[in-house]
């Protein structure tokens, strides 16, 4: 579903579906980015919900991760990523596309995830295959980086029961500088997903 719907226009297997907790995202940043694919990412902005199906994303590691920003060190930029986990890092590349990453594992490791492409499911119009392209489609820009991710305005809610498909493990996407971090398989997506930034 790609158009606008009226707010109490929702899908049936939204009705119950559990929103994750901060302990979800305080695990292993390799299990958490393969277990967010299937998981809906809801952003509530200016009277709208934005739901969107995570079908893509890219583990980051932390300061010996070549790729990730925090393998600088704690700078004012990354000082979210060594944070607690389940907090948004949210930055700026290009001078126009924001992404958005879930912080993950315990305080002080600098790691996260990357959501990299949704499935649209409500009040998505444009295109949601690229991580600049899911901020733009769901509202998300700089003024919610360090935000909670289980806050009411910004969450991820569990797979609704019964939802499985195959993951696939590949190299992360835009990150040759990292050298031998570069050819690790540490992007994760559905199989088969016509939504996926690339196959």
């Amino acid at each position: 579903m790609n158009d606008m719907t009226d707010m109490n226009d929702k899908p049936a297997f939204l009705a119950n579906a559990a929103r994750l907790t901060h302990a979800f995202f305080d695990r292993d940043t390799e299990t958490v980015a393969r277990e967010l694919l299937g998981c809906l990412l809801v952003h509530r902005s200016d009277g709208v919900e934005r739901i969107g199906r995570i079908v893509e994303t890219e583990a980051y590691l932390g300061v010996e991760d070549l790729a990730a920003h925090s393998s600088k060190g704690i700078t004012p930029r990354t000082r979210i990523m060594f944070g607690p986990a389940g907090y948004a890092y949210v930055y700026l590349i290009y001078g126009m596309h924001h992404c958005i990453n879930v912080v993950t594992g315990p305080p002080g490791e600098g790691t996260a995830v990357l959501l990299r492409a949704l499935e649209p499911v409500r009040n998505l119009p444009g295109k949601t295959s690229g991580p600049g392209l899911l901020c733009k489609a769901m509202g998300i820009d700089r003024r919610l980086n360090g935000h909670d991710f289980c806050s009411d305005d910004l969450h991820i809610l569990a797979r609704p029961d019964g939802y499985a498909a195959p993951v696939v493990h590949r190299p992360r996407i835009g990150v040759d500088y990292a050298g031998e971090w570069a050819a690790r398989p540490l992007r994760f997506y559905l199989e088969g997903n016509s939504h996926v930034s690339r196959k």
